[in-house]
């Protein structure tokens, strides 16, 4: 999945000779606090919020000195670099170009966190195990054997990573509600289960405190 395929066509972005006032608008319009300035396809930087306030409003954002580095994202790049660059610079977006820096348009943190949340590893029914393991331990094959050995799969992994500590933190997403056998396991394997998050009763949860409040606020 490539960065160009998620790009918004719904926020426009600002010209140099907006104000301050109105870029604030169109932020507040999108619920963003970051946006990209062009003029004539050429990107000249992206204005944040705290740029404008720190400036008067009224006047042209063309006049006003930018805080942030430049800050692009290739049209074909992958969207783990638009996440990378994302956190990078705590952005609320980020501007496409193409191969010749033309901009090409812009990718909202609210389209990454779409696009994640409908990839089939999200969207699928299953368990969420956190386990931690020594980190010259780690090997992703031996999860995966100790998993399967229990007739489920691993749907996704997330590692974190904390250069102060020997131990890696690692997030499985597996296709399966029952996981008991595989937290046994993976015990007698000298992993440390932290946390287990099963989906649908976290749903189930959900639903009766949804209830619980509809019935209160109908007293």
């Amino acid at each position: 999945m490539t960065a160009e395929s998620l790009i918004s066509s719904t926020i426009i972005p600002l010209r140099t000779s907006d104000t301050g006032e109105e870029a604030l608008g169109i932020m507040n319009d999108f619920y963003v606090r970051h946006l990209p300035i062009v003029n004539d396809n050429q990107l000249f930087g992206v204005i944040s919020e705290d740029d404008i306030l720190e400036n008067n409003t009224e006047d042209p954002i063309g006049s006003y000195v930018l805080s942030l580095p430049p800050v692009i994202v290739k049209n074909d790049d992958h969207v783990y670099e638009v996440m990378r660059m994302l956190a990078q610079y705590d952005l609320t977006i980020v501007p496409i170009v193409d191969h010749d820096n033309n901009y090409v348009g812009l990718v909202s943190q609210e389209d990454l966190l779409h696009y994640f949340a409908r990839i089939g590893s999200f969207a699928e029914n299953g368990t969420i195990l956190v386990i931690e393991v020594n980190k010259r331990d780690y090997s992703l094959a031996e999860i995966a054997r100790i998993v399967e050995s229990e007739g489920a799969s691993i749907l996704s992994t997330f590692l974190n990573n904390d250069i102060h500590s020997s131990q890696l933190q690692i997030t499985l997403k597996i296709n399966s509600q029952y996981v008991q056998n595989i937290i046994a396991t993976l015990t007698r394997f000298k992993y440390v289960v932290k946390a287990s998050f099963n989906e649908n009763d976290y749903l189930e949860t959900l639903q009766e405190r949804y209830d619980s409040l509809m019935s209160y606020l109908n007293v």
